[in-house]
């Protein structure tokens, strides 16, 4: 098993580059008329743009950190999604270049980049040393640094290891994978902090970094789930090789992430709640009315219940196409919950869902999926020189089980 092929075939080569174009003009066409609509309603078109770029920065960074965490741990789950999850961090100077937009609306985003407001309000003054422009270009500039840096070293390091077949490459790639979840941790905290919780300057959460953690492990998963049912699907290139316990596997991993947004998200509330401060309860409360409870009530059932229970069940976990569906409620809700987050700090007259709200995310979506399908077509679609590569496989079970 570990010699067969998994270069992708010219045919499956043709269809991604299709797949791709079209990704690329839908992106092109839903950003432009964001532009559009950013000459009469430009703080509409930052908020829209800020929470879709959240959530294809927060899949790609959830990719890096399943691709370290699996180097550290061992397990067949992450050798056969290793390929999709490589491709997607290799996306990270795209994202980069798309975080620009963010910066340029620093005036529009966030009251603390205003020095009449800083000057009017002590509090703010107190996070000036923090929550200033400088620091806040100079913060991104290091973020995006390191995440680049450990995407490129994982990447070079696993070709070098297909290409000639060196184990140290293994050694190699997992000593540098604690380290990197070390600096992904702490990074995600701080520009959790930066790009989101300092809409709302005065409130603050110590768990917030990690909520938006376990979110970017949901969007990772359930992107990965959905790409290998496409792959081992009847004709596809790995059909035969992903099998149940693959799928199984993954789906734990899901699952496990589902409780643990649920328990930070619970933890959050129940501790604001408790403490009942006057700079922390006003947060909660924007959210509890003028229609956002609402959204608040969608995440609970589809966000946690109902992936919760559905996901206890082991045949759903083995059977690709229904976990696929599973996978795919989760991804949307992940939008679901990035605007709650962040859309009530920008419009304080209740819920409204604008037209940009929607055309952001397929806009930014289609630029992310055309990036990453461009560099999906670059290697075989499995690790063909990983020592356990074979094993893995064999721990499937028969990829066309699943279906």
């Amino acid at each position: 098993m570990s010699a067969q092929d998994f270069t992708i075939s010219p045919q499956l080569g043709r269809d991604l580059e299709r797949t791709r174009q079209r990704s690329l003009i839908v992106g092109l066409v839903a950003l432009a008329a964001c532009v559009a609509g950013y000459v009469s309603q430009p703080d509409q078109f930052f908020r829209s743009y800020l929470f879709s770029y959240l959530f294809y920065l927060g899949l790609t960074l959830g990719c890096l950190a399943l691709l370290m965490l699996q180097y550290l741990s061992g397990g067949a789950w992450g050798i056969v999604i290793r390929r999709i999850t490589e491709a997607a961090t290799r996306t990270i100077p795209w994202l980069a270049a798309l975080f620009i937009p963010i910066l340029i609306g620093i005036p529009r985003l966030y009251i603390w980049s205003h020095d009449d407001a800083v000057k009017a309000d002590p509090l703010l003054q107190h996070k000036h040393l923090y929550l200033n422009v400088p620091g806040f270009y100079a913060r991104a500039v290091f973020y995006f640094a390191g995440w680049y840096l450990f995407a490129h070293l994982l990447n070079k390091w696993s070709h070098e290891q297909d290409t000639e077949g060196r184990d140290p490459s293994a050694r190699r790639l997992q000593l540098l994978s604690g380290p990197g979840l070390m600096f992904y941790g702490f990074s995600i905290t701080f520009a959790a902090v930066d790009w989101a919780m300092s809409l709302s300057p005065h409130w603050y959460s110590t768990i917030y970094g990690l909520l938006f953690l376990a979110g970017q492990g949901l969007s990772a998963l359930s992107f990965c789930i959905a790409l290998l049912v496409i792959l081992s699907d009847k004709g596809g290139p790995l059909e035969g090789v992903i099998g149940p316990s693959h799928f199984h596997d993954i789906g734990k991993l899901l699952f496990a992430f589902t409780m643990l947004w649920a328990y930070f998200s619970f933890s959050q509330l129940l501790i604001i709640w408790a403490g009942n401060l006057t700079k922390e309860i006003p947060w909660y409360m924007e959210r509890l009315k003028g229609g956002w409870q609402w959204v608040g009530i969608l995440l609970v059932v589809f966000h946690f219940a109902l992936p919760f229970a559905l996901l206890l069940s082991r045949t759903l976990k083995r059977a690709g196409r229904t976990l696929v569906r599973v996978a795919a409620l989760v991804i949307f809700m992940r939008f679901v919950d990035l605007f709650w987050l962040i859309a009530p700090d920008a419009s304080k007259g209740g819920l409204s869902v604008h037209w940009m709200d929607i055309l952001a995310p397929i806009g930014i979506g289609g630029l992310w999926l055309a990036m990453f399908l461009f560099q999906l077509r670059k290697w075989p679609l499995l690790p063909v020189r990983d020592p356990h590569l074979a094993e893995a496989i064999a721990q499937g079970g028969g990829g066309g089980s699943s279906h």
